[in-house]
């Protein structure tokens, strides 16, 4: 039988004041004013509907992502907190997270956010260069970042993340590591510190903007990892630093196969069944119109992970992160053998792109820059 992993929920929240030309998220661009007491009306009826997934568990985190969620009010979001709460207890320990951008509207609403029940935030600076944040299509500028960052560090939160990019338009070597180290000067407990790059169904990818060549994307990638090192923070997973003791725990929920409910425009669902042995994924609808239909299900479509995706599925996570992989988990978490992941995971092993123990599998360095060929051997 599946062990029943912790949970954790996702909500989203779909509109941006315009779209970044890098998004490959579901995000809408305002049109006027938000609908926010009809969406989050839509968002607890959706949580209602999902509830029987819970099956006794308490929330170990909570997400609230986008699309740019800090042009919800404050006053919506402990709306949004209260009713969940009132559905689903909160761990004591509970990590709730809010995406935030850092222009001076949303910034001036992280006092609140706080007061609300939110006690991290996640603020998307990207760059501190007023060139890349253009080309970005950010509409924040440098001063705006650093404030933001300055400001969330005097609030009651547990903890802060500043999202920064790298390998954006025509960077160099300097000004990736100039980005890094002023995010570094302003003591974030943590930092998500990863590569542009080119999705499909983006402006950029029908403009596609000139990037760094192969050989500049890995002297940045191995100069930045030194500069946080040095700076006391630890990679716990492919572009997540933290200081100790200050790691993510809605994404590790996500990178250890922890199950996580989904709500809002285009959210993703992964729930364990223990009693019928089986993973069920469920998707919402994608957009606002369609969401906010009353005489519309929320769910799009649904589906049972195949025995045979479960591997892909349990690697594609756990591999990213930089501690070892325990094989019981493996067994736990998808009811297959350690004999058949044994089997998947040899030819990584003999290239050395993995190394085995008795009881766990870890990435070797040369395994984490080519953790896709890891995972083409189990599809």
């Amino acid at each position: 039988m599946l062990k029943l992993p912790p949970l954790s929920l996702y909500v989203h929240i779909p509109w941006c004041v315009q779209k970044c030309p890098y998004c490959d998220f579901n995000s809408h661009t305002m049109k006027g004013e938000i609908p926010e007491q009809a969406y989050l009306n839509r968002l607890l009826d959706d949580l209602r509907a999902d509830l029987d997934g819970v099956q006794g568990r308490s929330l170990t985190s909570i997400f609230i992502g986008g699309g740019t969620p800090s042009l919800i009010s404050a006053a919506g979001i402990k709306r949004l907190l209260d009713g969940i709460q009132s559905y689903i207890p909160f761990a004591n320990d509970c990590e709730i997270t809010l995406e935030a951008n850092p222009g001076t509207f949303e910034t001036e609403r992280f006092a609140g956010f706080a007061t609300a029940g939110v006690n991290r935030l996640s603020i998307g600076v990207q760059s501190f260069q007023a060139e890349q944040l253009q080309r970005l299509g950010r509409i924040h500028n440098p001063a705006q970042a650093e404030q933001a960052a300055r400001h969330a560090a005097t609030l009651p939160l547990k903890s802060f993340n500043l999202d920064i990019m790298h390998g954006l338009p025509q960077q160099t070597l300097a000004a990736a590591m100039d980005d890094l180290a002023q995010a570094i000067a302003l003591e974030p407990p943590h930092i998500s510190w990863y590569q542009l790059t080119i999705e499909p169904n983006t402006a950029f990818a029908s403009r596609p903007p000139q990037l760094p060549d192969d050989d500049t994307l890995w002297e940045i990638q191995l100069a930045g990892q030194q500069l946080l090192a040095q700076a006391g923070y630890e990679q716990y997973e492919v572009s997540a630093y933290a200081k100790p003791g200050e790691q993510s725990k809605h994404n590790r929920n996500y990178w250890l196969f922890g199950d996580y409910l989904g709500i809002g425009c285009g959210a993703h669902s992964k729930i364990t069944w223990p009693e019928k042995n089986s993973i069920l994924r469920c998707e919402k609808i994608k957009h606002p119109q369609g969401y906010l239909d009353l005489t519309r299900p929320l769910r799009y479509r649904e589906w049972s992970v195949s025995a045979e995706e479960l591997p892909f599925e349990f690697f594609m996570n756990q591999l990213r992160l930089s501690e070892p992989a325990p094989k019981q988990a493996f067994v736990d978490y998808t009811g297959l053998s350690n004999e058949l992941a044994a089997e998947l995971l040899q030819p990584s092993i003999d290239k050395g792109l993995l190394t085995e123990t008795p009881t766990h599998w870890q990435t070797t360095e040369l395994g984490k820059r080519y953790l896709n060929s890891i995972l083409d051997t189990m599809v």
